[in-house]
């Protein structure tokens, strides 16, 4: 029987599963990765959702009600860490320990036939993933809208995303504030100095392509696709690789790969980046899937820009953002 309705679509995936295999062999990764997915799936149904399908280590889920998907979000990113860290205190292998989830939400019309639902709200939720960072929610405007003001406030705007196989971009929110998003150029580092002033730009540059983003042009995401704000057309390179948003008056990196992003600062510093994320200062070299000494990595090119302190012609005469 079909049935058509007006739903919150979620997307729950765990990241790091394959190094579970690799770790512990077949059967006993095969137990962790069900016994996680079983729990995120209690927590779908413990919030009045429920679960469409589960897709090897993550599930899909549906919700009539938009702020019960996303208390479904919060306790399955809460389940995840209290599982990781029982796993710490006794002893679990580091793939365990580097488990992660990636949730996204999307609202619209939604067409459930045969045991499995469709429609655009899917197609957007699923491609959300794509875009989403260690222990990040993302979800659209239109699920935002749908919760209460407190709730509201604990997401930040990302402006608008360009989808694979969507014309249109998808204005988005993230979920702020979890534990796996720490900035590691401050962990490995020490906390970087407050900017005298923000920065009015960033630069990119790979072989002939350049682009100028001011903020209100983030977030971008660099990649493969020929979708992303900036592309990198080489096959080592994922098709969303890595995300740039603009947040608390600073550029901010996130690395969305399997291989992962190194950047290397102009005064040596290099903070290599495994689904985590970084903030970009001065200038230096991004290595897409590698490190920028190596010369097989594709590296892009970045300068953060102030007016004040260059010769840069102003926002009005940049070359417009990529499609």
């Amino acid at each position: 029987m079909t049935r058509i309705t007006e739903s919150t679509v979620l997307f729950a995936d765990l990241r790091g599963s394959t190094s579970l295999f690799e770790t512990l062999g077949n059967a006993e990764a095969t137990s962790v990765v069900t016994h996680c997915v079983g729990a995120l799936a209690r927590a779908v149904e413990g919030c009045g959702g429920r679960v469409v399908k589960t897709l090897g280590d993550g599930l899909m889920a549906l919700f009539d009600q938009s702020h019960h998907a996303a208390q479904a979000a919060a306790q399955m990113h809460d389940l995840l860490d209290s599982m990781v860290l029982r796993g710490q205190e006794r002893g679990a292998s580091s793939g365990l320990r580097l488990l992660r989830l990636q949730v996204a939400l999307a609202r619209g019309e939604i067409v459930e036939m045969g045991g499995d639902a469709f429609g655009d709200a899917v197609n957007v939720a699923a491609r959300l993933l794509d875009h989403a960072g260690d222990n990040e929610t993302l979800l659209t405007v239109e699920v935002l809208l749908g919760l209460p003001l407190e709730q509201r406030t604990r997401f930040r705007s990302l402006d608008r995303l360009a989808l694979r196989g969507r014309a249109e971009p998808v204005q988005v929110h993230v979920l702020g504030g979890r534990r796996g998003t720490v900035d590691q150029a401050q962990t490995q580092f020490g906390d970087m100095p407050a900017p005298v002033e923000e920065p009015d730009g960033l630069r990119l540059h790979w072989q002939h392509a350049e682009r100028l983003f001011a903020s209100q042009n983030l977030p971008l995401v660099v990649g493969r696709s020929p979708q992303a704000a900036f592309c990198v057309d080489d096959n080592r390179v994922s098709r969303s690789h890595c995300r740039i948003d603009w947040h608390g008056g600073s550029f901010q990196l996130t690395d969305l790969s399997f291989n992962g992003t190194c950047v290397r600062f102009a005064d040596g510093e290099i903070v290599s980046l495994r689904r985590g994320s970084c903030t970009l200062h001065g200038s230096g070299t991004i290595g897409l899937g590698g490190t920028p000494l190596d010369s097989g990595t594709a590296c892009v090119d970045f300068e953060v820009l102030r007016f004040s302190q260059t010769a840069t012609r102003p926002v009005d005469d940049w070359l417009p953002t990529q499609t």
